[in-house]
């Protein structure tokens, strides 16, 4: 693509002023809800910047200006300062935990006087400048293993500064940008494996505790090890076009399932105090067996597909086995909690899973058309922990009820689906490739914010867009929005 006359329209007549629109009554229903969330009798008047909706006024102040500059700023300056901004935000990064002050275990915000701010959220627009960049590259082929790794490589050094925050909420966000790699090309088969380790860690522990009837064997357990040997047989069908390997898996897979759970029946009934896991041995090794026969035939047709697929079925077994591990080492002690309160192995109302209980009541308490403008009870009385920032959806869900949260979240779909519009529109890879960063970025954090309010996700404690009070996530959120909107106004300056 080649740069054509610079006689283009005005960035003002060539913008998206419907994704502007968008974002105006997003930033309107955001500081509505904060009003609602922060409000107290006693406190002073709602645009006094004493109060925290009177900051929040200054924040959109800031926002609006600062999205003002960036539609005058030439787009060609980000493609060409992306690799400073980027190595820049990541030499912050690295300073922040020495110099951050800790914040509830956390130490990502940095003071400048009466200021805080969290370099994480600028970092998300830094790396997808960087991303844009170097994927937008004449020479990038996603294929080529070098270049995978380079770009993967551009996404998880944040993710790793991060961690080094304890900050695993805003950490877990860039992972999103996998959706970016599949839009250029990724094969779906890493989305997939990435799918079943988390079903294989949901599934294995939410029913670790239920035994199988007449088997010592968790329901867990057995449903994992079936999901493998399925999985592997998935793989099969799709990647083995000879399908002899699949037939002889299908049939193997069929019998030992059947033997050794009847067996089990019979050993259970026969010994009294038998607590021997024939099912679990014989599934396992069913699997094991199944990535030997797999290794040994891909020597033999000298076919990679069957070694990949191999390798999924030990990477799998490994996944499984270490899940327990991973959950009672790895995580913090307060993380462990929230997992399990989540996938309801404990009932912590008082401690872990107190924010979403109260949450739930003040969603459910708005019925069908909310209690009113600052007449939410749980709001006011200040049942809710963080109502205003990472738990803000709960006061539209009080306020403004069921019609007030679709409302919203009808915005938000709205907002994801024209980005999509926008982005499939541009005639510049670099702009696409941004475009579909930020579109990553937005959904994760609605997706997992509402969800988490709702108790349908873990709670780790990121930011509703446009909504959570506070200047980082809001000022982050305009930065990578109209950036994108400038790379659009500036479409028209390419020809294919």
């Amino acid at each position: 693509m080649a740069p054509v006359s610079d006689n283009t329209p005005s960035v003002f007549r060539s913008i998206d002023w419907w994704t502007i629109l968008i974002y105006l009554l997003l930033l309107a229903a955001g500081w509505v809800s904060v009003v609602g969330a922060s409000y107290s009798y006693d406190m002073p008047d709602i645009f006094d910047f004493a109060a925290r909706s009177g900051k929040q006024l200054t924040w959109i102040g800031c926002s609006s200006a600062l999205a003002l500059v960036l539609l005058l700023t030439d787009d060609r300056i980000f493609d060409t300062l992306a690799p400073i901004i980027y190595v820049a935000f990541m030499a912050l990064l690295l300073v922040t935990p020495f110099v951050a002050t800790n914040i509830k275990g956390s130490y990502s915000w940095i003071s400048f006087g009466p200021v805080s701010l969290q370099p994480a959220e600028f970092a998300k627009c830094a790396t997808a400048l960087m991303l844009a960049r170097y994927m937008g590259s004449y020479t990038f082929n996603l294929q080529n293993r070098k270049h995978f790794l380079c770009a993967a490589g551009i996404v998880l050094l944040p993710v790793a500064l991060i961690l080094m925050q304890r900050e695993t909420g805003s950490a877990l966000v860039y992972l999103a940008l996998a959706l970016v790699f599949y839009r250029e090309g990724m094969s779906g088969s890493i989305l997939f494996v990435a799918f079943a380790a988390v079903v294989y860690f949901v599934v294995g522990l939410k029913f670790s505790a239920i035994n199988m009837p007449a088997s010592t064997t968790p329901v867990g357990t057995f449903s994992v090890l079936v999901l493998i040997w399925a999985f592997t047989l998935l793989l099969l069908r799709i990647y083995d076009k000879s399908r002899s390997c699949f037939r002889h898996l299908l049939l193997w897979g069929l019998g030992v399932i059947a033997v050794s759970y009847i067996l089990q029946i019979i050993f259970k009934s026969q010994i009294s105090n038998f607590k021997f896991q024939i099912l679990e041995l014989a599934l396992t090794a069913l699997c094991l067996g199944s990535a030997i026969f797999l290794f040994m035939q891909s020597m033999r047709q000298r076919s990679r597909n069957l070694l990949l697929i191999g390798i999924f079925a030990i990477g799998s077994l490994a996944v499984f086995y270490t899940a327990d591990y991973a959950l009672n080492h790895a995580l913090a002690p307060h993380q462990q909690q929230r997992v399990k309160v989540l996938l309801g192995l404990e009932e912590d109302l008082s401690g872990a899973g107190y924010n979403v209980h109260q949450s739930e009541i003040a969603i459910g308490s708005g019925g069908m058309w909310g209690k009113g403008f600052l007449n939410g009870t749980q709001t006011k009385l200040k049942y809710v922990p963080e109502q205003d920032t990472d738990f803000i959806f709960c006061t539209v869900g009080e306020e403004h009820g069921f019609v007030g949260s679709t409302i919203v979240l009808l915005l938000f779909l709205t907002l994801i689906l024209r980005l999509i519009h926008v982005a499939e529109r541009q005639t510049h890879n670099m702009a696409r490739i941004y475009g579909y960063c930020v579109i990553s970025i937005l959904l994760f954090h609605v997706l997992i914010n509402i969800g988490m309010v709702m108790g349908i996700m873990p709670v780790i404690g990121i930011p509703l867009p446009f909504f959570s009070y506070g200047g980082s996530s809001l000022w982050g959120f305009t930065l990578l929005l109209f950036i994108f909107l400038r790379f659009d106004a500036g479409r028209n300056r390419y020809r294919r």
